[in-house]
């Protein structure tokens, strides 16, 4: 196939448009193809608290997640353009320590939690990044749009379709077709949305001996979840479930019981051993950037990680 020139990214997620955004902001000339546009993709189900969940190689996510803290410390001058806000809240399961060993002091207000911030066991509290996906997704894609790049909506069932000479493979849980990498797997997360009855602070409840539960204020609702099932592939919500998650968080806040529930979402996180972040040439002599396998944590990495996959991306 005859290379068209520039770039094509695969995969128009966060992974996908971040890095199509730094590749394009550093000159190159950038498309973006996807089968759905952002709203529909995983990342739009994201709770999107910046924090590396379900990610490896743990130390490479922890330098990929402060390379975005930055990033989104200053995007959250902006929340209501970029929907990104700084907030305070709780993580569970967590000591100030273990947290300082790898922030290193970058987290504002970092402290032990109060039992009755909390509740039971050991947590922090701090002021984290908490986007709103709403918003912060369109607001790539127009940032993309004037720094040249463009979208199309398209599916791809071959890496050999993309006429670029370089391609990025940010396809998500579709690198396991395109890339034929079976060790990519999906996790399962079910969220309930409802009319938030006046909670401003997150919380992350991480006990040993339940499920997760977890309360995300974001503008005009209350996203709580939620579940982490392995190889599931069903997009379907349950029922069970859903009443299983608000049951969770009226424990931890009973003010959520008798919310109104505006909506029941599902996704399936790209979940992998390690982040697959790497260049390979391709027998017609193009260059193949797979980065993919970001499990939970996309969002929480998604800036360090497109700034490596850009360098990747560099001519030879």
């Amino acid at each position: 196939m005859r290379a068209n020139g520039g770039v094509v990214v695969v995969g128009g997620g966060v992974i996908g448009l971040t890095t199509a955004v730094v590749l394009a902001e550093r000159g190159r000339r950038v498309r973006v193809w996807t089968r759905d546009p952002a709203e529909r993709t995983t990342s739009a189900v994201a709770g999107a608290l910046w924090w590396p969940y379900h990610i490896e190689p743990m130390a490479s996510a922890r330098r990929w997640a402060l390379r975005s803290l930055e990033v989104y410390e200053e995007l959250a001058q902006r929340p209501g353009e970029t929907g990104v806000r700084l907030v305070e809240g709780v993580m569970g399961g967590t000591e100030p320590a273990d947290v300082e060993s790898w922030t290193a002091g970058r987290l504002t207000g970092l402290r032990r939690a109060t039992a009755r911030e909390c509740g039971t066991g050991t947590a922090v509290r701090a002021r984290l990044p908490l986007i709103d996906m709403a918003v912060h997704l369109p607001w790539l894609r127009e940032r993309l749009l004037r720094a040249g790049g463009t979208v199309e909506e398209r599916t791809v069932t071959d890496l050999a379709e993309a006429d670029a000479p370089v391609v990025v493979n940010c396809a998500g849980l579709g690198a396991r077709e395109l890339a034929g990498d079976t060790s990519l797997r999906p996790q399962r997360g079910q969220l309930v949305v409802v009319e938030n009855p006046g909670i401003h602070t997150w919380l992350v409840s991480a006990a040993p001996d339940s499920a997760p539960a977890y309360l995300f204020p974001q503008p005009g609702r209350l996203v709580l979840g939620g579940t982490a099932e392995d190889d599931v592939w069903s997009l379907e919500p349950d029922p069970a479930v859903a009443e299983e998650i608000v049951r969770r968080c009226a424990a931890l806040r009973p003010e959520v019981a008798g919310a109104r529930v505006l909506e029941h979402r599902v996704g399936l996180r790209p979940v992998r051993d390690a982040v697959r972040l790497e260049r390979e040439a391709t027998p017609d002599g193009r260059v193949l950037v797979h980065h993919y396998g970001h499990g939970g944590g996309g969002v929480t990495v998604a800036w360090g990680c497109a700034e490596e996959a850009a360098a990747l991306a560099a001519p030879s």
